[in-house]
């Protein structure tokens, strides 16, 4: 029997009563103050739900590790209200969470709008890379290049009192709730299934997002059987913030013609916010684009033996890009072997339940020390940052691996490991 997940979704009701529910999700690093410029007008129609992550905006600090576990939360939290069928619009991470909505729970969903959204989001790696760097150095050089990722420079630098709230957005934000949210976003991967999304689907993405653009964009529009697209000129990842008055007038447009169904609404429940809500600046007006939808990328199917479980779990601890290279690199001489440690090393060793990947990294360290195996311990190193441990508790691997390894071996680990650490936690400028 499965337990019902936690609330720690903190949440605020705008609007009528008596009015149909329409839910706004926040994207990675903001509250739901990123949609305050929308609620004016949404609430003319909708009795708008808006909600924070774990560790966002003063939320419970209950990290969860995938997009599964969000939706679990959210529509707990749902069923506690007493919501049962509402609209949904969420942007990046807000929008995953709405594709998992509909994949999954179709019965709950009418309406779907996605922002800035994407059916993978980059590379696994990159987001682990991400969890590496926030685990080792905290949010502050995240909050910093935030506006840069999320803003175009114009808006940016004239809007010097939205970028300040940006940044301080991210940084209140609880670490490990973030880390734990960039492994859901590595994780999350439905290229394969969106022809499955069975709602009335719009597809927002600003001109200039660097982030997830236009081409993510097109693949959601190309996959999902009722979508358009709409893409917003002179604005980047979080075009809600960026063209107010461009993103509401399409979102009332969407939903107010996609609307087909009646729905249950929720009590009112108001509680004071804890975030810094969005600064005033005047609203913007831009012109909508259409761009024609594109192939949906191809991905094998999904494996289900050992070999396929192995190859999932060395890719996640390893890294896509360390995994792609030996693979690539094997020939008919060097194949079996490749296909041996995958299936046994990483599909039966590693898969067991009995030790959590942290100590498996602390075992495989010290191993690595003994053997004098230099080139693995460098990439059990990066594998051991991914799952979790600082580089202070990777020093103290090594301080003991000395007494036990031998001084000079565990000398040359040093190195090799230092070395690493720092390629790995020192954030990009």
């Amino acid at each position: 029997m499965s337990e019902t997940p936690p609330n720690t979704l903190q949440y605020r009701f705008d609007g009528p009563e008596d009015a149909p529910v329409l839910i706004l999700g926040p994207s990675l690093g903001t509250t739901w103050h990123m949609w305050d410029r929308q609620v004016p007008e949404l609430t003319r129609q909708w009795r708008v739900l808006r909600f924070d992550l774990p560790g966002h905006g003063g939320a419970p600090a209950r990290p969860a590790g995938s997009v599964a576990e969000l939706a679990g939360r959210l529509l707990a939290m749902l069923d506690s209200l007493g919501v049962q069928r509402f609209g949904y619009a969420g942007c990046a991470l807000g929008g995953a969470l709405g594709i998992e909505l509909a994949l999954r729970h179709p019965e709950r969903l009418t309406s779907l709008a996605l922002v800035a959204a994407s059916p993978r989001f980059g590379t696994a790696d990159e987001f682990r890379q991400r969890g590496v760097i926030v685990r080792t150095n905290g949010l502050d050089p995240i909050a910093r290049t935030s506006p840069e990722r999320w803003f175009t420079g114009s808006f940016a630098t004239a809007q010097p009192a939205i970028t300040e709230w940006a940044v301080q957005m991210v940084r209140t934000t609880d670490p490990g709730c973030y880390i734990a949210a960039c492994e859901a976003l590595a994780a999350f991967d439905v290229r394969t299934e969106l022809g499955r999304v069975g709602v009335p689907t719009l597809v927002l993405v600003g001109s200039d997002d660097q982030v997830t653009g236009p081409a993510e964009a097109r693949t959601l529009v190309a996959g999902i059987p009722d979508a358009r697209l709409a893409v917003v000129p002179g604005a980047s990842h979080l075009v809600p913030v960026e063209q107010p008055a461009a993103v509401t007038d399409l979102l009332v447009h969407h939903f107010s013609t996609a609307w087909q169904q009646p729905y249950d609404t929720g009590q009112t429940v108001l509680p004071a916010a804890l975030a810094v809500p969005l600064p005033a600046v005047p609203p913007q007006a831009a012109p909508v684009a259409a761009i024609a939808p594109a192939a949906v990328p191809a991905r094998p199917a999904a494996q289900t033996d050992r070999y396929g479980t192995g190859l999932k779990i060395r890719r996640e601890v390893l890294g896509d890009a360390h995994v792609d290279r030996a693979l690539a690199d094997a020939d008919g001489f060097s194949g079996e072997f490749e296909e041996f440690i995958t299936r046994y090393a990483w599909g039966e060793i590693w898969d067991r339940p009995g030790l959590d990947r942290r100590t498996r990294s602390c075992v495989t360290l010290t191993a690595l020390v003994a053997g004098g195996h230099l080139e693995e311990l460098a990439v059990h190193t990066r594998a051991a940052l991914r799952n979790g441990l600082t580089p202070d508790e990777i020093k103290e691997v090594l301080l003991q691996a000395a007494v036990y390894c031998g001084v000079p071996a565990a000398h040359s680990a040093l190195r090799v490991a230092r070395q690493v650490v720092q390629e790995e936690t020192t954030p990009a400028e």
